[in-house]
């Protein structure tokens, strides 16, 4: 059986904070307690350009390095929508895309 879905993306650096915590788990911890979204995955890169065009990679040399991170989750679309007006009020804008999708689930 498939379904349609929504799949979100948040691009943010690891440097960025919130009003008291990393904005990452206040992004975590909103899309949880508020919404009651599971499924939520933060992915890690081993390098990236920030908006400044300086390129930050991870390397044995450097421990402080200022790295991309990836937050990406999968919902319906209502639940979707109601995310990304979440979200868009946490995150420098045009950080968040969003991407149609189908799930497939077996039952």
């Amino acid at each position: 059986m498939n379904e349609q879905a929504i799949l979100v993306r948040i691009n943010l650096q690891e440097s960025d904070h919130g009003r008291r915590k990393s904005l990452m788990d206040e992004i975590l911890g909103a899309l949880s307690d508020r919404l009651g979204l599971d499924g939520i995955s933060v992915l890690r890169g081993v390098a990236g350009l920030n908006g400044k065009g300086i390129v930050h990679a991870a390397d044995m040399m450097h421990f402080d390095v200022d790295l991309p991170l990836i937050i990406e989750f999968c919902c319906s679309p209502q639940l979707a929508e109601t995310a990304i007006e979440l979200l868009s009020r946490m995150v420098p804008d045009g950080h968040i895309i969003s991407i149609p999708v189908t799930r497939h689930r077996t039952t």
